[in-house]
């Protein structure tokens, strides 16, 4: 079984959206004119994809980011120490099954060597927040708005765990899914963010 759910395309998104139950006559009216914008830019990537993905060594940009479970923020306020952003969908099979894994991961570092938040890529966002309250999310979640984070941050598949330096600089990536409280992954963490700390921590059943 694959660990990664490819993400859906734009135009697959817009036909998503377009078949929906609020898609009125008005909403209709919108979506074939930003369909036909498309077509004469001669391509599929929507406007909002902007500058595109941010390479691994250069520093995230000051993107506002809406909050799920929490008040909105932007990427930059995160900068301090290191940061795990986990992108996920509530649709992604391999996504949900990692999920539980990140959320131990938090609560075994406790915040005293990185912060782990994830971003949905959910059109709808009562689907991501239902997803939050079954699976008992307690980290900051964030949703992606018109495909802004999902290009930004290269989402070309799910789950994407993007680990972002103290000073703000994407470091690596990592798609598909793992168990992200084990033992080599902290040894991952520990090597990608240069303190071995982070994998000198014993799980909660060691201690």
């Amino acid at each position: 079984m694959s660990n990664c759910c490819p993400s859906p395309s734009p135009a697959h998104r817009r036909r998503r959206k377009a078949t929906g139950p609020a898609a009125g006559p008005g909403r209709a009216r919108r979506l074939l004119a930003a369909a036909a914008l498309v077509l004469l830019l001669g391509g599929t990537r929507p406007p909002s994809a902007g500058a595109g993905e941010v390479p691994v060594g250069a520093a995230l940009p000051a993107t506002r980011i809406r909050g799920l479970n929490g008040p909105d923020r932007r990427l930059t306020d995160l900068a301090g120490r290191p940061l795990i952003i986990n992108v996920w969908a509530s649709w992604c099979g391999p996504c949900r099954a990692e999920s539980a894994s990140l959320e131990r991961l938090a609560w075994l570092d406790g915040g005293q060597h990185f912060a782990v938040i994830g971003i949905s890529t959910d059109d709808d966002v009562a689907q991501a927040k239902a997803w939050l309250r079954h699976s008992n999310a307690t980290i900051s979640h964030y949703i992606d708005q018109g495909l802004e984070l999902e290009h930004l941050l290269g989402a070309s598949r799910l789950p994407l765990t993007v680990l972002v330096g103290a000073d703000g600089r994407v470091l690596d990536r990592v798609h598909g899914a793992r168990e992200w409280d084990s033992l080599d992954s902290r040894r991952y963490l520990a090597e990608v963010f240069r303190n071995p700390a982070i994998a000198a921590v014993p799980p909660p059943a060691s201690r």
